[in-house]
């Protein structure tokens, strides 16, 4: 029987070649190996591609290569190869013979109820999408419109739309979840109109520019299979019936067969529905911080030296621990920006993006640190209150200092190390909407734990990355919209212990963080829908 293996760890170096010839370096190499253990390829492709940049005059690519043999070789073959084998990472599911009452019900149209409401509709089921905020066009008018005028729809930005949260974040797909459906995930992106290097790439992303048409795409997909979505609208309250949910929506009242729940990260008001009304909910840690800002030039020239110029804009990964907390870096965006991204009025929320090109002058990443459970009170609802007392503070802090409505508190490393605060930006501007940001003490508004943490870890990360403490570096508050600060209990099944045929999954249930991992959980999620029940009938209403 054929199968797959997967050689890793072929090195190729770099030495001015260009990728594409690097990519054929490395299938020869696969090909050598192979050949050395008396095994013929009936096929070579390059599964992933990433720097190995740990010495910076010994630059080079880190392959792995895809092979299918005629049979799986055994395992002293396979270790001398460094290979192992490779699961197909198709997505199936064996349908179940229990009725729908309805329809089913996916509320939220982020990664986790877009893959989830996409494979529901592709095995017949017709599904209904709820979304509270807007479809793609009218909600990156509003995103412009908060950006250049300071204009905020609560119902529709940078949280909440066609999308969610991700389709403003440069549509980083990073994860580390060693799962074959990943790949499963990348390829279907890739058919709705993603660049087909994201299932090569170690650290894939799409760019925003090119995910507002992936998005799209999905949808029509979703409809032309029967499927519906409604945009502006909110889901009010859940509750149990005999045969389904009942959910308003808007005022409304609508009955579901069985609903998959994506609300994201932000929907505090049906955090609060939910936590009122009795559903198990429990909190969990989280973090908060800041985004800081280098030209993009110089984390290159630190991370690559001479050989900067013939490669991407470098990306990294650090942390730092003590103890029970750490700070951390996320969700880094080479060549991008800083954007606002609050959803609620009187806040400021920051978040990075960048498009597709990451052609941006700056490179910027969330610094955060851990909050506990102990440090707001153990309550689902007093972690919401934490966030939105640094987003006000924020606010206010910024109005304080001379700024406008949501312009953004900023300080620079020299004066955060330096425990000073006024300095203005110099060579690195800030681009926090176009650079509307008021020198500030961003100690003063963050506890002073994290403050603490976030000098503790600039220091150690500049033992990393040369340059990373650069006093002209700037930092934006404040970042509090890493992940949702609770988590939505579900069972085995995937049902809530609260309601019956209710399914909570994804970012805003506390069961994921970012576009990958939240797709794989809504995949997950439906797939446990389909097993228990059959597709509706040209008779099903």
């Amino acid at each position: 029987m054929q199968v797959t293996v997967l050689l890793q760890n072929i090195k190729i170096p770099l030495q001015k070649r260009e990728r594409a010839l690097c990519d054929k370096a490395a299938l020869g190499t696969a090909r050598k190996k192979l050949t050395l253990e008396g095994l013929t390829p009936l096929s070579l492709t390059v599964a992933k591609r990433s720097v190995d940049a740990r010495k910076r005059d010994a630059i080079a690519y880190l392959y792995s290569v895809a092979a299918r043999l005629e049979a799986l070789p055994g395992e002293a073959v396979l270790k001398r190869l460094s290979a192992v084998p490779l699961a197909d990472g198709e997505f199936r599911v064996t349908v179940g013979s229990e009725k729908l009452s309805s329809r089913p019900v996916v509320v939220g149209f982020g990664p986790c109820g877009m893959f989830g409401a996409l494979v529901l509709a592709e095995y017949g089921y017709r599904p209904l999408v709820l979304e509270r905020g807007a479809g793609i066009d009218e909600r990156s008018r509003d995103v412009f419109r908060f950006h250049t005028e300071g204009i905020l729809n609560t119902a529709s930005n940078i949280q909440f739309g066609a999308g969610g949260a991700g389709t403003f974040s440069d549509g980083k797909l990073v994860t580390r979840k060693n799962d074959p459906l990943c790949q499963y995930v990348l390829k279907r992106l890739v058919e709705f109109g993603a660049d087909a290097d994201i299932t090569v790439n170690a650290k894939p992303h799409i760019g925003t520019d090119v995910l507002k048409n992936v998005v799209k795409r999905i949808e029509e997909r979703i409809v032309s299979l029967g499927g519906e979505i409604r945009y502006h609208s909110r889901v009010d309250a859940i509750r149990e019936a005999v045969d389904g949910v009942i959910l308003t929506v808007e005022g409304d009242t609508l009955h579901a067969g069985a609903v998959i729940l994506a609300i994201g990260h932000s929907a505090r008001d049906t955090y609060r529905h939910l936590y009122e009304s009795g559903h198990a909910l429990q909190p969990k840690a989280f973090s908060v911080g800041v985004r800081i800002e280098h030209l993009a030039e110089d984390i290159d020239r630190a991370m690559y030296g001479k050989d900067a110029i013939y490669l991407p804009h470098a990306e990294y990964t650090l942390s730092y621990r003590e103890g029970e907390r750490g700070v951390y870096s996320f969700c880094m965006c080479p060549g991008g920006e800083v954007v606002a991204a609050a959803s609620e009025e009187n806040a400021v929320v920051t978040n990075g993006m960048s498009y597709s090109r990451r052609d941006g002058k700056n490179s910027n990443a969330a610094l955060c640190v851990s909050v506990l459970p102990e440090d707001y009170g153990s309550d689902p609802m007093a972690a919401i209150d934490y966030q939105r007392k640094l987003e006000a503070t924020a606010f206010a802090s910024a109005l304080k200092a001379g700024g406008k409505p949501y312009d953004a508190p900023m300080m620079t490393v020299g004066d955060l190390l330096r425990e000073g605060s006024g300095e203005m930006p110099g060579r690195i501007a800030p681009t926090y909407r176009g650079g509307a940001c008021v020198p500030c003490d961003l100690t003063a508004i963050l506890p002073s734990y994290v403050s603490r943490l976030l000098k503790t870890g600039i220091c150690a990360f500049a033992g990393h990355i040369r340059g990373f403490d650069t006093p002209d570096a700037v930092l934006t508050g404040v970042e509090t919209r890493t992940s949702a600060p609770l988590r939505i209990l579900r069972g085995e099944s995937g049902e809530s212990p609260s309601v019956k045929r209710l399914y909570p999954c994804g970012e805003g249930a506390g069961y994921a963080g970012g576009i990958t991992s939240a797709a794989l959980d809504g995949l997950r999620t439906a797939g446990k829908i389909m097993e228990r029940f059959s597709p509706l009938t040209k008779a099903d209403h």
